[in-house]
């Protein structure tokens, strides 16, 4: 996780985080603990709390823009590994909590 992530967590608190069942941990090869998920479709779950109004993931610990952290880090599904600091979805993500973009260099350095 960068060290922008840690001090941000905007994405975890602006989009749905939704994925394939199989990445939960209902089954053998998932990861994802089933118990913090919903489902939305006969084969996609997403994170409790992403799928509503407000949005804010149940694993999402802290304050958004000041200190925050994943309760499941080492176990959050794929939507969560994809997402790139830097981008235009997470500057998006931070202008809806009134956080500057990231500086410049940030999405390049992956």
């Amino acid at each position: 996780m960068s060290t922008h992530c840690q001090s941000c967590g905007a994405c975890c608190a602006s989009y749905r985080v939704s994925f394939y069942w199989a990445e939960s941990d209902a089954h053998p090869d998932g990861s994802v603990p089933a118990e913090l998920t919903t489902p939305i479709s006969p084969y996609r779950i997403a994170m409790r709390g992403t799928e509503s109004t407000p949005v804010r993931c149940v694993a999402l610990t802290g304050r958004v823009g000041e200190s925050v952290g994943c309760s499941i880090y080492a176990q959050r599904s794929s939507t969560c590994r994809d997402f790139t600091a830097g981008d235009d979805r997470c500057a998006e993500a931070r202008q809806k909590h009134g956080l500057p973009p990231l500086p410049a260099d940030v999405a390049s350095a992956g």
